[in-house]
């Protein structure tokens, strides 16, 4: 017994060791055929380094290569870059040596001598592999997914799903067998499809992958078949798509290894048409290999499923699997049994289904199969078992990747923490309630910014400085603003290390994603039911209320949908605005728990790892530029001054540029996220240590920009945003590519003509950009070869646009490639189609993916010439460029350069309306002026303004309609008539409400002066009378007078609007401001003073150079004036500034007053003569700045002239000013009254106060006269002609030797002849004042004083010979001294003088108090007030001499010596001077006067 037991224990023992020992070696062929596919592939699948995404999507040189075909080291690499370029053929890769080898060994047998039975001959055994065997294609995929980091296989899922290829949902691992479940890389997968509803009405739904709520079919195997489940399904859910790779594929093979066990997920999305399969998203699933082996999968799929499909070849009680059928059938689930080896079919029950698949078609099989499958969803029992794909996470035996990974699980839990603070908060409120920096306020400071680098007109410096206290204010309240917890906690977790940071970022970008989809995807669908509701109103031409009601809700989901847009990116905005307002008031914000200098550090870090930083925030339209540039600061500090090739996109909205740039790439820039995202973003892309020495930089940074004319965005996008973006781009990218949807391009023609111009008028900004054209769903595959003409007309349209840009502006540019870098061979590209057939289950087009391949490699192939730019030099380039931006607001208005120009001319021609209206207006005035002073109106009405302006009115409608109507370019002037006409409207009322003001302002202030003046006698009069009876002193009756003036003064100030100062600078640019808005705002900014510049080469652009002396020059100096030109233009300046010192004369403003219409007439004569000259044959092209400069320069040059003149006018017609200048007259008459003096005593002693000044005026005249006459005779310089006073003028300078002042000679002669004049009449006054001056002074003053008392005593007698009254007496009196003074009857108009009847005392008061008044006039006369009446002297002595020819030679500067101004023939000189007097050497010897 003994015995037996022990035998038995043995056996058992023997048993286990067998068992042990079987199962070991099960296990080592189970880790051996594992570890097989890895070591082919060159693969460590157990090594902890895994591949990396950076690893994937750097520039390497492999990755430029389209590959067919690779070596087995080099598949991976291979099926990477084909997925990343969403090329579904990553699953078709040949590989070189078992090619060579399959060929090397048929060559073999057929050259075998053996002669053997060929039913002895077989081929290789299915069940053994060797080294020929291809590696199957799923083995690849699923060998690089097990060797993938977690953001690796979350983006090879990404792009699985992108190729509508079956996604990895259970997966074995292929050395231990523990089941696992990806869900990480599920969590970025969109899923959109349309349904119809009862009502046939179509629903779009959007919902993430992992979230959506589906049926599921679920499809499985017993046993091996000779029917392919695989290629089955495929034909359910896209027959022309490889969805499941089956053993039919192209490049599939016989083995697989790493496949058997996993569970693949794809869904079937409808489009909502009547040929959709299925009317509603179904999720199915397909487990791989015998589902006998994969037991604990298909329990999972079985009870997650809403249908079950096996495949089995029939069924059969004795069946092994006949249990699991056989539970299956007892469940209340459908079951649809597909059997290989019978031919029937048929519905056993409600639940049960069975198909024959035995010699039948698989098309017929397939519509069977989908019909009952459709049977089965439709039943209570299948909709009451919905499938999400997160709900596989519930059973316990099986891993969850996100719970296994310790980072990715804190990083979740971050996250989480974060969005709870979300939590009953309503989507449209988050950013208002937690990112209070932007929106409103910044924005606020936007516009703020913009209008300080865009003043209109002349900004006071008071409302500069008040919009920069607004400025300030408004990063005050963003600096005080409440830090919320939610960005303080955010911060924390983006201030942890490594990996940590990368899973928070992605979990919260998911999180988001998942917060805001639900409520995002209503929103667009009420904004689609509006929208739609607004096109049936409009084409029903319905104007009533519900129209409008329907623009105002659309307009409100449009604000909502804008509120609701909530992403990673409007976090990092926050945080750049955090630090740009902590950094303006230099102080950390209240609630911070780091210092905020360290806040770009976090986004430097974010760039590293990959993610895009915004660069452009699109709400506002601006580019924070302050936290960019501190971004990029740190970028530098971390990576080094690394040099990058800067790539841009650029297109119109769902042009596909993001799918373009993801492709190309391997990037994740959202294409249909539900929202859009505004303004640019850029990325930066590593290139591999190899490619660094032979490209010649380190990184690509990727600018990617939002859709250019998004409709939806039409209330806030504005073509000035969109030409503003689009020149930011271009001009920071070294190449931009230009995306175009199909073969019309253009909308972006236009947008680049904005661009071109935009950059010809950044004179300060140094750009070098290229571009590339690309032309996407182009279906033919030769459009490249039959669109020729289609190229050759591109670039003459840009070419043809560039040229009239050039001219606008004043450059030299002919093509478009002189301004933006463009060879219409190489640079126009063409793309297929991206989808190869219908979405949403089309796959993408792989002709699509090699294009983008061959576009990679080509962009590749340029960036090697341009060499990029250092990170400092992009840093220094978006600030420049965004500065000129800011400063440009003319172009981006427009459409393209056409337009530009039509505008242009209708500046033009608006001026010439304007003038012709103020020029109008402006004699108008004058006549009126002249009726008020001769007392003939006394009061001026607006209409009476607008009859007398109505006849120029009438005409400059006229011209505006005929211009608007027969212009060439009327189709596009005719959307600015009616803003013209409005502001012509405007203009006229302005100026007419403006002159009738001034007009009557002049009749009143004539009214007071005369009203006040007669006040003020009887008042100072009553005052004399109350003070003559008592004895009062000289002292005491001065004090009362004073206390007795100051009051009447005082009141007469506060009842009289005084006449405003004039400031004719601000003017001119008011109004050149108003009428050419075309002028660059830095223009306005950068004015020279034209009479000190060295030379005029930075006003001109030179001309097409023909001459060979000019291409001698040229090819020297570059863009140089010769001497002639140089001389020629300040010609134009002298004769410029000569004939408005002219016209200034005429405008008589100390007599008329200041009109505005004074500039004008100035700002027009100046711009018609540059006009002239510029059609003469001159050699160069002044630009705009020249005619600013020089309109500038000669006004700021007579301002005082103009100012002097004015005050003039003020201190004659303003009461107050009039009135104090008359405190010493009445304070005489004050004194006789007290005196108790005759009223002819008293009006004698008024004649003589007034008759001083007259006195003083004609006395200087008359003497500056005799001293001009005097100088002739005696000054050696002025005693000739000019020719003599040039010699004593270069005499002077010999002496001097003032290299300066010897310039300013030889460029500006008559301004230094008129300088010199004035100086020697100076000296000659100081030096002869008491010998020759003062002598002739009394002697014009004496003669004066005996000719007044002539015409007294003259008067006298008349008046008594026809027994006349005082009025007579003063008119005789006034009229005899008309010849020699400026002295009339109206001098009395405000003194009341009705009771004089004396004339005799009369005569006698003035003959006595006229010396004393004489006396007065004698005393004050010295050297200093008599410069003041200099310029009597100088202009007489001026008109003399400088009254001639001024042109000079254009190579010595030699001045022609004819003395009569445009005199006929030739210029002469008696001598030239020697060449190097006029700066630059010429070898010729060239001669343009006669000597």
């Amino acid at each position: 017994m003994s015995n037996n037991k022990d035998l038995t224990n043995g056996t058992v023992e023997n048993d286990f060791l067998h068992d042990t020992r079987l199962e070991q070696d099960n296990r080592k062929e189970i880790n051996e055929k594992a570890a097989y596919p890895f070591d082919r592939l060159h693969l460590e699948a157990k090594s902890h380094s895994k591949i990396k995404v950076s690893d994937v999507i750097q520039i390497t040189a492999h990755s430029l290569q389209s590959h067919e075909s690779c070596a087995e080291e080099e598949l991976v690499q291979t099926f990477l870059q084909k997925l990343l370029i969403m090329n579904y053929r990553a699953r078709n890769i040949q590989t070189k040596e078992t090619n060579e080898q399959h060929y090397t060994q048929q060559r073999d047998n057929d050259s075998s001598e053996d002669e053997g039975d060929i039913f002895n001959n077989r081929c290789c055994s299915g069940l053994s592999f060797t080294s020929f065997d291809t590696i199957h294609p799923l083995d690849v995929q699923m060998a690089v997914f097990h060797c993938a980091d977690s953001f690796l296989k979350q983006l090879m899922v990404t792009k699985l799903s992108q190729c509508q290829f079956a996604l990895p949902l259970l997966v074995p691992h292929p050395f231990t067998q523990e089941i696992q479940f990806p869900l990480w890389t599920f969590r970025q997968i969109n899923k959109s499809w349309k349904i119809r509803n009862t009502d046939n009405d179509i629903y779009s739904r959007d919902q993430l992958g992992y979230k959506a709520k589906t049926p599921m079919v679920f499809f499985f195997r017993f046993g091996s078949l000779s029917s392919s489940k695989s290629q089955l399904m495929n034909s359910l859910i896209n027959e022309r798509h490889n969805t499941f790779l089956h053993r039919n594929c192209p490049g599939s093979s016989r083995t697989r290894l790493l496949v058997d066990g996993v569970v693949e997920i794809a869904w079937y999305c409808p489009s909502g048409k009547s040929t959709d399969k299925f009317t509603d998203c179904v999720a199915f699933c397909n487990l791989h290999g015998d589902a006998g082996v994969s037991e604990k999968q298909l329990q999972i799929l079985t009870e997650l499923s809403s249908v079950n499909v096996v495949l089995l070849p029939q069924l059969d009680k004795n069946d092994k699997h006949a249990t699991k059928i056989q539970s299956l059938y007892r469940d209340k689930k459908p079951l649809i049994c597909l059997l290989t080896e019978e031919e029937s079919a048929g519905k056993l029950n409600k639940r049960m289904y069975k198909i024959g698949l035995k010699d039948r078609n698989i098309s017929d099989v397939s519509e069977e199969l989908r019909r009952a499958i459709n049977e089965c969803l439709s039943s209570s029992e299948s909709k009451s078992t919905m499938f999400k794909v997160e709900d596989v996470r519930k059973y316990s035996d099986i891993r969850v990747d996100e719970e296994d990974d310790e980072d990715c699980r804190r990083g979740r839990e971050a996250a989480q923490q974060v969005m709870s603070l979300l939590k009953n908060k309503h989507l449209t409120e988050i950013k208002e309630s937690f990112l209070p920096c932007q929106g409103k306020l910044w924005q606020q400071w936007c516009q703020k910014n913009k209008e300080l680098h865009r003043p209109q007109g002349d900004e006071l410096e008071q409302i500069i400085s008040s919009k920069q206290t607004e400025m300030k204010n408004i990063r005050e309240r963003q600096h005080k603003s409440h830090t919320s917890e939610f960005i303080r906690t955010l911060i924390t977790q983006m201030n942890s290390e490594g990996s940590d940071r990368m899973f928070f970022l992605k979990w919260l970008r998911i999180l988001l994603d998942e917060f805001t989809s639900a409520d995002l995807s209503t929103l667009h669908y009420n904004y689609d039911q509006k929208w739609s509701k607004g096109l049936n109103l409009r084409e029903k031409n319905d104007t009533s209320e519900l129209l409008k009601d329907a623009q105002t809700e659309l307009e409100g989901i449009s604000t909502e949908l804008q509120a609701a847009t909530f992403g990673l990116e409007h976090i990092m905005r926050e945080i750049g605005q955090i630090y740009e307002s902590c950094s303006c008031v230099n102080k950390n914000k209240q609630g911070l728990q780091l210092h905020f200098s360290s806040l770009p550090s976090l986004a430097a870090d974010m760039m590293i790892s990959g993610f895009p930083l915004e660069l452009m925030d699109g709400d506002a339209a601006h580019v924070p530029l302050m936290w960019v540039s501190a971004v990029l600061d740190r970028l530098i500090h971390k990576l080094g001054d690394q040099r990058v090739f800067v790539l841009s996109v650029l297109g119109i909205q769902s042009s596909g540029k993001s799918t373009m740039l993801n492709a190309m790439f391997g990037l994740e820039f959202a294409v249909s996220a539900g929202r859009c995202t505004r303004g640019a973003f850029m990325q930066l892309l590593k290139v591999s240590e190899k490619m660094k020495h032979q490209l010649k930089f380190d990184y690509i940074l990727v600018v990617d920009t939002e859709g250019l004319r998004a409709l939806e965005l039409a209330g806030r996008s504005t073509r000035q945003h969109d030409n503003e973006l689009a020149t930011f781009v271009v001009g920071l990218g070294n190449l931009t590519l230009i995306n175009i949807f199909g073969e019309n391009s253009s909308e972006m023609q236009d947008i680049l003509q904005i661009v071109v111009q935009a950059f010809l008028r950044m004179k300060k900004v140094k750009l070098n950009p290229s571009c590339m054209f690309v032309h996407q769903n182009v279906s033919d595959v030769t459009a490249g070869e039959k669109n020729m003409e289609g190229r050759r007309r591109l670039q003459e349209t840009l070419d043809e646009m560039t040229k009239l840009a050039a001219k606008e502006e004043v450059c030299v540019e002919e093509r478009f490639s002189d301004v933006i870098a463009f060879d219409v061979r190489d640079d126009v590209k063409y793309f297929a189609q991206l989808w190869e057939g219908s979405p949403p289950m089309a796959p993408p087009n792989p002709n699509y993916c090699e294009n983008v391949q061959d576009l990679k490699k080509t962009i590749i192939s340029q960036t090697s010439k341009s060499g990029g730019m250092m990170l400092t030099h992009l840093k220094d380039r978006i600030k420049d460029l965004w500065e000129a931006l800011l400063n440009e607001q003319f172009v981006f208005s427009f459409r393209n350069s056409l337009e530009i120009s039509a505008y242009r001319k209708l500046e033009t021609e608006y001026s010439k309306w304007t003038w012709s209206l103020r020029s109008a207006l402006f004699e108008i005035e004058n006549n009126l002026q002249n009726k008020i002073e001769s007392e003939a109106i006394n009061g001026v009405e607006e209409r009476d303004l607008q009859r007398e302006l109505k006849g120029k009115s009438e005409e400059v409608k006229k011209s505006m309609a005929e211009f608007f109507e027969k212009d060439p370019d009327k189709d596009i002037l005719i959307q600015w008539k009616e803003s013209f006409e409005i502001k012509i409207k405007e203009l006229q009322e302005s100026i007419i409400t403006k002159t009738k003001k001034k007009l009557n302002e002049i009749l009143q202030q004539k009214y007071l002066k005369t009203q006040h003046e007669n006040t003020l006698f009887e008042k100072s009069k009553k005052l004399a009378l109350k003070h003559k009876d008592k004895k009062s002193d000289e002292e005491t009756l001065k004090r009362e007078f004073d206390l007795f003036w100051e009051e009447c003064v005082k009141t007469i100030s506060t009842n009289t609007c005084p006449i405003k100062d004039i400031d004719i600078l601000r003017d001119v640019k008011d109004l050149l401001s108003d009428i050419y808005k075309s002028v660059p705002v830095q223009t306005w900014k950068d004015i020279k003073d034209i009479f000190t510049v060295q030379s005029y080469v930075d006003y001109v652009q030179l001309k097409k150079s023909s001459g060979i002396m000019n291409k001698t020059v040229n090819a020297l100096f570059g863009n140089s004036l010769s001497k002639e030109d140089e001389a020629q233009i300040k010609t134009l300046i002298s004769d410029v500034v000569h004939q408005t010192d002219k016209m200034i004369e005429t405008f008589n403003i100390s007599r008329l007053g200041y009109n505005i219409s004074c500039i004008q007439q100035i700002t027009d004569y100046i711009k018609a003569t540059i006009i002239e000259h510029q059609e003469k044959p001159v050699k160069y092209l002044l630009k705009g700045e020249f005619y600013v400069d020089l309109v500038f320069s000669i006004l700021k040059r007579v301002n005082k002239t103009f100012t002097d003149q004015h005050r003039m006018f003020m201190e004659a017609n303003d009461p107050v000013i009039y009135l104090k200048n008359k405190r010493e007259e009445y304070y005489s008459i004050f004194q006789k009254y007290c005196q108790r003096a005759t009223s002819a005593n008293i009006f004698g002693e008024i004649i003589c106060q007034k008759l001083k000044g007259p006195i003083e005026q004609s006395a200087y005249r008359n003497t500056a006269r005799n001293v001009a006459d005097e100088m002739r005779s005696n000054c050696p310089s002025l005693n000739g002609n000019r020719s003599n006073l040039e010699k004593h003028i270069l005499k002077k300078l010999a002496n001097e030797e003032d290299f300066n002042k010897y310039m300013d000679y030889v460029r500006n002669p008559r301004e230094h002849f008129k300088d010199f004049i004035r100086n020697q009449v100076s000296q000659y006054i100081r030096d002869q004042f008491s010998i020759s001056v003062q002598p002739k002074m009394k002697q014009n003053i004496e003669v004066l004083q005996q000719k007044i008392i002539t015409a007294a005593h003259d008067s006298t007698e008349r008046v008594q010979v026809n027994k006349g009254g005082v009025d007579l007496w003063l008119k005789l009196f006034t009229q005899k001294l008309s010849d020699v003074l400026i002295f009339s009857v109206k001098f009395f108009s405000g003194v009341k003088h009705d009771d004089v009847d004396d004339f005799k005392l009369l005569e006698e008061v003035i003959r006595k108090k006229l010396p004393s008044k004489i006396s007065d006039i004698s005393g004050k006369f010295s050297p200093d007030p008599f410069m003041n009446f200099s310029n009597r002297v100088h202009k007489i002595l001026i008109d003399h001499f400088c009254q001639c020819c001024w042109v000079q030679c254009p190579f010595c500067s030699a001045i022609c010596t004819n003395t009569v101004e445009n005199h006929p023939g030739d210029h002469s000189v008696p001598f030239h001077r020697v060449n190097v007097s006029n700066g630059l050497y010429y070898g010729q010897d060239l001669t343009a006067c006669t000597t």
